[in-house]
């Protein structure tokens, strides 16, 4: 098994040959406007897969790829010239995505960003259904005496008095205990 360093090394030189010998030496009508977008190499050193992009429709991508499936074995004698190894590396052509999915994903966003603006202008003047603030708020003290004034009868249970039977007291009364240490 060979160094990762190695391996990067030389994906990246067989990325530089492919593209020069794609642009000077491959003469195939084919063969349209293809860049070579990167290339991994196994750690052994034996297989190299080279991702590509082309430029036009799905006509010029099929039309690319049977160019470039064509142009391997002089494409892989090319590799093994310049770049001196052992053993040449075994070219696979993969057409990369990367560049189709990235545009998918910012039609995908752009939808997202025009149904937020029309929700924002909906909402803008929008006023709520109930009350302006539909949460419970904790009761002031001022405001318990006002309601016993004015007749509410709950208005003096107060469960957060902390007039509760102390945990402590009640262990020494005899009452079962609830889990307090003490």
């Amino acid at each position: 098994m060979a160094d990762p360093a190695r391996a990067r090394r030389l994906a990246v030189r067989i990325r530089e040959i492919v593209a020069s010998s794609l642009e000077r030496g491959v003469k195939d009508p084919r063969l349209g406007m293809v860049t070579v977008t990167d290339v991994r190499v196994t750690p052994d050193l034996v297989d190299a897969t080279v991702f590509y992009t082309v430029y036009g429709d799905e006509d010029d991508r099929r039309a690319s790829a049977l160019a470039l499936e064509s142009a391997r074995g002089l494409l892989r004698s090319q590799v093994g010239r310049a770049t001196g190894v052992k053993v040449t590396p075994t070219l696979t052509f993969v057409h990369d995505r990367l560049p189709d999915d990235a545009k998918h994903m910012e039609d995908l966003l752009s939808v997202a960003r025009e149904r937020d603006a029309r929700l924002a202008e909906a909402r803008r003047d929008a006023l709520p259904a109930g009350d302006e603030d539909p949460y419970r708020h904790p009761r002031v003290a001022e405001d318990d005496a006002d309601a016993a004034a004015a007749g509410d009868p709950f208005a003096t249970d107060d469960l957060d008095s902390g007039d509760d039977v102390e945990p402590d007291r009640a262990s020494s009364e005899g009452a079962p205990t609830s889990g307090y240490r003490e």
